[in-house]
């Protein structure tokens, strides 16, 4: 079974995973240009291996984005799909959940738009948010009309979501999650940005502000959701999200590397598969 990738900022399945310590800017300065030009360099390898996942058509990859608002999900996005076939990917933001979703289990959603094999699949916030948005705002558990049960209803979301991804993973679904960490500070800040810039005012609503008021019970969620739920076979990554070109750098290269430890290869053909093609090679050069 797939086992993630050795990183600097993987979650390791010890519990021991603390926010306070959390990196939100790099060890060090940076260079913007050097990020971008590196960047570049990594996506074409991730074009590559990306054609050779479709054609093989063994794995399917799932990227699962979450992280606090204006942290860069969006554009993290763009960033690590630009210059890749876009044939090979496919895209879904889970926003608030529909009539007809909320007559479905938590986990519903977002199953029926997983990945098919040869594909890599991005969730742009997920099923995660019922571990988050909902911890934070329990009162949003009386829309989902659930039967009474007994234990730490938290707990059991915990359980239902490792057994879903280790199904995933034991049927060739590859899955690295992303949490984009940004300081309270650099929010702040990308907030001002938007309401001072007519063309991001879109972008902006009151409901961040308010949002930005449960800080800290999103960073406790956000806590015991990655200890609970970072597994060897379906990583969590802490990226730090204050300095954007590193932080897409750095999940371009996750994913790159990723990809490279997978057997992907191109399918070979049967002796007598090969033959009818040269075949029809003679056949096509005969036309003149």
């Amino acid at each position: 079974m797939f086992t993630a990738i050795k990183n600097q900022y993987l979650v390791t399945d010890n519990n021991e995973f603390s926010i306070a310590k959390a990196a939100t800017k790099p060890e060090s300065l940076t260079d913007e240009k050097k990020s971008k030009k590196s960047l570049r360099k990594v996506i074409a390898k991730i074009d590559d291996l990306q054609r050779v996942l479709y054609a093989q058509d063994k794995y399917s990859v799932l990227l699962i984005f979450q992280a606090m608002d204006a942290a860069g999900k969006d554009s993290t996005i763009r960033a690590v799909t630009r210059g890749v076939n876009p044939a090979g990917f496919q895209v879904y933001s889970f926003k608030q959940p529909s009539k007809l979703e909320l007559d479905h289990d938590f986990l519903w959603r977002s199953a029926i738009a997983l990945p098919e094999r040869g594909r890599i699949g991005i969730f742009n916030r997920s099923y995660y948010e019922e571990v988050l948005v909902v911890r934070v705002h329990p009162e949003y558990l009386s829309g989902q009309r659930l039967p009474q049960t007994a234990g730490d209803i938290w707990a059991q979301r915990y359980e239902s979501i490792i057994d879903h991804e280790k199904h995933l993973v034991r049927n060739g679904t590859i899955v690295l999650k992303f949490w984009l960490n940004v300081s309270k500070q650099e929010q702040k800040n990308r907030f001002i940005a938007r309401i001072d810039d007519p063309t991001k005012n879109w972008k902006f609503s009151s409901g961040d502000v308010k949002e930005r008021g449960y800080w800290d019970d999103y960073m406790h969620a956000y806590e015991q959701m990655l200890n609970a739920t970072s597994k060897p076979w379906a990583p969590w990554y802490a990226i730090p999200a204050d300095d954007k070109p590193y932080m897409r750098l750095k999940v371009a290269q996750i994913i790159q590397q990723t990809l490279s430890s997978l057997d992907l290869e191109y399918p070979k053909l049967e002796e007598k598969e090969r033959a009818k093609l040269d075949e029809m090679r003679v056949k096509l050069l005969e036309e003149g």
